[in-house]
């Protein structure tokens, strides 16, 4: 559909205050059950055309978020198996931004999670959003590393 017409592509979501994010989003369908990696020619089609729209709509690179960023009670997608390391790479998303701070792993999490946009979730479910695309090797508890990394994030690329 039209770019400016309302869609609603993933539901009730919020994001870094936004409590309708649909209302101010425009949303991407890819087409991977998340088992597999996304193909090099998927993602870069993708990237085309996240250049198009972050330039059309001046949309900075942290506005581009996932289906599981906004309603991570509900959604899971894209998954484990996306390459954000890759949009961030081109500039279409962010990354770990690196900053060598990894002295906050005392930090609440949730906290963290809030500052970067994360809608209000329980514990587990946002940790798995987060892991999910930050960290998507990390399994088990909480960690000092999702505490550290996730301060960065707030940091370096705050929802507001």
């Amino acid at each position: 559909m039209d770019e400016t017409e309302r869609a609603w592509h993933a539901g009730a979501g919020a994001w870094g205050g936004c409590s309708d994010v649909n209302s101010a989003s425009i949303g991407v369908e890819l087409v991977n059950t998340g088992a597999e990696p996304f193909p090099a020619p998927q993602m870069a089609a993708l990237a085309g055309l996240l250049a198009g729209l972050l330039s059309r709509w001046a949309i900075p690179a942290r506005g581009v978020i996932a289906h599981s960023d906004m309603a991570p009670e509900r959604k899971s997608d894209p998954g484990r198996r996306f390459d954000w390391r890759r949009l961030a790479l081109g500039g279409l998303a962010v990354w770990d931004p690196g900053d060598g701070a990894d002295g906050d792993g005392d930090v609440v999490l949730a906290r963290s999670l809030a500052t970067i946009g994360y809608p209000e979730a329980a514990p587990d479910v946002a940790l798995s959003a987060f892991r999910s695309r930050f960290r998507p090797g990390a399994e088990g508890p909480e960690a000092p590393e999702d505490r550290a990394l996730a301060a960065r994030l707030a940091r370096a690329h705050p929802a507001a």
